[in-house]
Protein backbone atom coordinates (compact mmCIF):
# COMPACT_ATOMS: atom_id res chain seq x y z
CA UNK A 1 0.00 0.00 0.00
CA UNK A 2 1.38 3.71 -1.06
CA UNK A 3 1.93 6.02 1.94
CA UNK A 4 -0.40 9.28 1.21
CA UNK A 5 1.32 12.39 0.90
CA UNK A 6 1.79 14.34 4.10
CA UNK A 7 -0.12 17.13 3.48
CA UNK A 8 -2.85 15.35 4.22
CA UNK A 9 -1.75 14.97 8.05
CA UNK A 10 -0.29 18.57 8.14
CA UNK A 11 -3.37 20.39 9.24
CA UNK A 12 -4.84 20.15 12.87
CA UNK A 13 -8.23 18.90 12.45
CA UNK A 14 -9.76 16.53 15.17
CA UNK A 15 -8.79 16.03 18.41
CA UNK A 16 -5.56 14.29 19.95
CA UNK A 17 -5.47 10.69 19.85
CA UNK A 18 -2.56 9.72 22.09
CA UNK A 19 -3.46 6.85 24.19
CA UNK A 20 -1.58 4.34 23.29
CA UNK A 21 -2.57 1.61 25.88
CA UNK A 22 -5.94 1.30 23.94
CA UNK A 23 -4.27 0.42 20.24
CA UNK A 24 -2.50 -2.32 19.35
CA UNK A 25 -0.15 -2.10 16.08
CA UNK A 26 1.11 1.50 16.47
CA UNK A 27 4.23 1.77 13.87
CA UNK A 28 7.08 2.73 16.04
CA UNK A 29 8.65 6.18 15.54
CA UNK A 30 11.24 6.24 12.93
CA UNK A 31 13.49 9.31 15.28
CA UNK A 32 16.46 7.58 16.06
CA UNK A 33 18.16 10.61 18.33
CA UNK A 34 16.70 13.64 20.26
CA UNK A 35 20.39 14.98 21.12
CA UNK A 36 23.04 15.01 18.86
CA UNK A 37 26.75 16.28 19.19
CA UNK A 38 28.48 17.37 22.03
CA UNK A 39 26.06 17.04 24.83
CA UNK A 40 28.84 17.79 28.39
CA UNK A 41 29.79 21.04 27.52
CA UNK A 42 27.86 24.36 27.81
CA UNK A 43 27.85 26.74 24.60
CA UNK A 44 26.95 30.75 24.12
CA UNK A 45 24.71 30.69 21.43
CA UNK A 46 21.65 29.27 20.11
CA UNK A 47 20.09 28.72 16.99
CA UNK A 48 16.90 27.59 16.89
CA UNK A 49 14.17 26.52 14.22
CA UNK A 50 10.78 27.91 14.91
CA UNK A 51 7.45 26.84 12.84
CA UNK A 52 5.35 29.85 11.37
CA UNK A 53 1.87 28.04 11.74
CA UNK A 54 0.39 25.46 14.03
CA UNK A 55 0.64 21.94 12.29
CA UNK A 56 1.39 18.13 12.57
CA UNK A 57 4.87 17.29 11.59
CA UNK A 58 5.02 13.17 11.26
CA UNK A 59 7.90 11.13 12.39
CA UNK A 60 9.43 10.62 9.00
CA UNK A 61 9.90 14.38 8.38
CA UNK A 62 10.82 15.29 11.73
CA UNK A 63 13.88 12.51 11.11
CA UNK A 64 14.74 13.51 7.71
CA UNK A 65 15.28 17.39 8.91
CA UNK A 66 17.07 15.50 12.22
CA UNK A 67 19.27 13.56 9.07
CA UNK A 68 19.80 16.95 7.55
CA UNK A 69 21.03 19.27 10.02
CA UNK A 70 23.52 16.93 11.76
CA UNK A 71 25.19 16.14 8.98
CA UNK A 72 25.77 19.49 7.94
CA UNK A 73 26.93 20.56 11.54
CA UNK A 74 29.18 17.20 11.49
CA UNK A 75 30.80 18.72 8.27
CA UNK A 76 30.97 22.10 9.46
CA UNK A 77 31.67 22.46 12.51
CA UNK A 78 32.94 19.00 13.84
CA UNK A 79 31.01 16.51 16.38
CA UNK A 80 32.65 18.35 19.57
CA UNK A 81 31.73 22.09 18.63
CA UNK A 82 27.76 21.51 18.58
CA UNK A 83 25.42 20.76 21.03
CA UNK A 84 21.64 19.44 18.52
CA UNK A 85 18.57 19.36 20.01
CA UNK A 86 15.25 18.08 18.85
CA UNK A 87 12.20 19.40 20.74
CA UNK A 88 9.26 17.80 20.28
CA UNK A 89 8.12 14.24 20.18
CA UNK A 90 5.47 12.37 17.85
CA UNK A 91 2.92 11.66 20.51
CA UNK A 92 -0.30 12.13 17.94
CA UNK A 93 -1.74 8.45 16.29
CA UNK A 94 -2.79 9.08 12.38
CA UNK A 95 -5.26 7.16 11.12
CA UNK A 96 -6.24 5.60 8.09
CA UNK A 97 -9.28 4.25 6.62
CA UNK A 98 -7.28 2.05 3.78
CA UNK A 99 -9.52 1.64 0.60
CA UNK A 100 -9.18 -1.37 -1.83
CA UNK A 101 -7.63 -0.05 -5.02
CA UNK A 102 -7.48 -1.77 -8.37
CA UNK A 103 -10.23 -3.69 -11.00
CA UNK A 104 -13.74 -3.87 -9.66
CA UNK A 105 -12.72 -1.94 -6.27
CA UNK A 106 -15.27 1.21 -6.92
CA UNK A 107 -17.99 -1.64 -5.78
CA UNK A 108 -15.50 -2.55 -2.75
CA UNK A 109 -14.25 0.79 -1.58
CA UNK A 110 -17.78 3.00 -0.75
CA UNK A 111 -16.84 2.26 2.97
CA UNK A 112 -18.34 4.13 6.14
CA UNK A 113 -18.42 8.18 6.22
CA UNK A 114 -15.89 9.11 9.09
CA UNK A 115 -14.78 5.21 9.58
CA UNK A 116 -11.89 5.02 12.52
CA UNK A 117 -9.41 3.68 10.60
CA UNK A 118 -5.58 1.71 11.40
CA UNK A 119 -2.65 3.29 13.26
CA UNK A 120 -0.12 4.44 10.08
CA UNK A 121 2.45 7.11 11.78
CA UNK A 122 2.71 9.30 14.26
CA UNK A 123 2.98 13.13 14.26
CA UNK A 124 3.70 16.16 16.66
CA UNK A 125 1.39 18.61 16.75
CA UNK A 126 3.35 21.87 17.06
CA UNK A 127 2.18 25.48 17.90
CA UNK A 128 2.59 28.88 16.56
CA UNK A 129 6.17 30.04 16.86
CA UNK A 130 7.41 26.54 18.85
CA UNK A 131 10.75 25.80 18.72
CA UNK A 132 11.66 22.76 16.52
CA UNK A 133 15.17 22.14 16.99
CA UNK A 134 17.98 23.86 18.66
CA UNK A 135 21.33 23.58 17.93
CA UNK A 136 23.60 25.32 20.70
CA UNK A 137 27.53 26.10 19.34
CA UNK A 138 29.97 29.09 19.64
CA UNK A 139 30.26 32.12 18.05
CA UNK A 140 32.45 31.51 15.35
CA UNK A 141 30.64 28.81 14.21
CA UNK A 142 26.84 30.50 14.43
CA UNK A 143 26.79 31.15 10.65
CA UNK A 144 27.55 27.30 9.96
CA UNK A 145 24.93 26.23 12.48
CA UNK A 146 22.47 29.10 10.81
CA UNK A 147 22.81 27.33 7.21
CA UNK A 148 22.31 23.95 9.01
CA UNK A 149 19.39 24.83 10.62
CA UNK A 150 17.49 26.89 7.50
CA UNK A 151 18.34 23.51 5.41
CA UNK A 152 16.70 21.30 7.79
CA UNK A 153 13.60 23.50 7.34
CA UNK A 154 13.22 22.93 4.12
CA UNK A 155 12.26 19.19 5.13
CA UNK A 156 8.96 20.15 7.34
CA UNK A 157 5.56 20.89 6.22
CA UNK A 158 5.45 24.46 7.78
CA UNK A 159 7.40 27.84 7.05
CA UNK A 160 9.90 28.17 9.36
CA UNK A 161 12.41 30.72 10.70
CA UNK A 162 15.42 30.40 12.05
CA UNK A 163 15.84 32.70 15.89
CA UNK A 164 19.66 33.54 16.99
CA UNK A 165 19.43 34.03 20.88
CA UNK A 166 22.98 34.60 22.92
CA UNK A 167 23.67 33.45 26.96
CA UNK A 168 21.36 30.75 26.83
CA UNK A 169 22.81 26.89 27.56
CA UNK A 170 22.78 23.47 26.89
CA UNK A 171 20.08 22.08 29.35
Amino acid sequence: MVRKPARMYRNISKRAYTRREYMGGVPGSKIVQFNMGNQNQSFPMEVSLEVLEACQIRHTALEAARVSINRRLMKAVGRSNFHLKLRVYPHHVLRENKQATGAGADRVSEGMRMAFGKAVGTAARVSRKQKIFTAYTSPQYIEMAKDAIRHGGYKLPSPVRVVIEEGSTAT
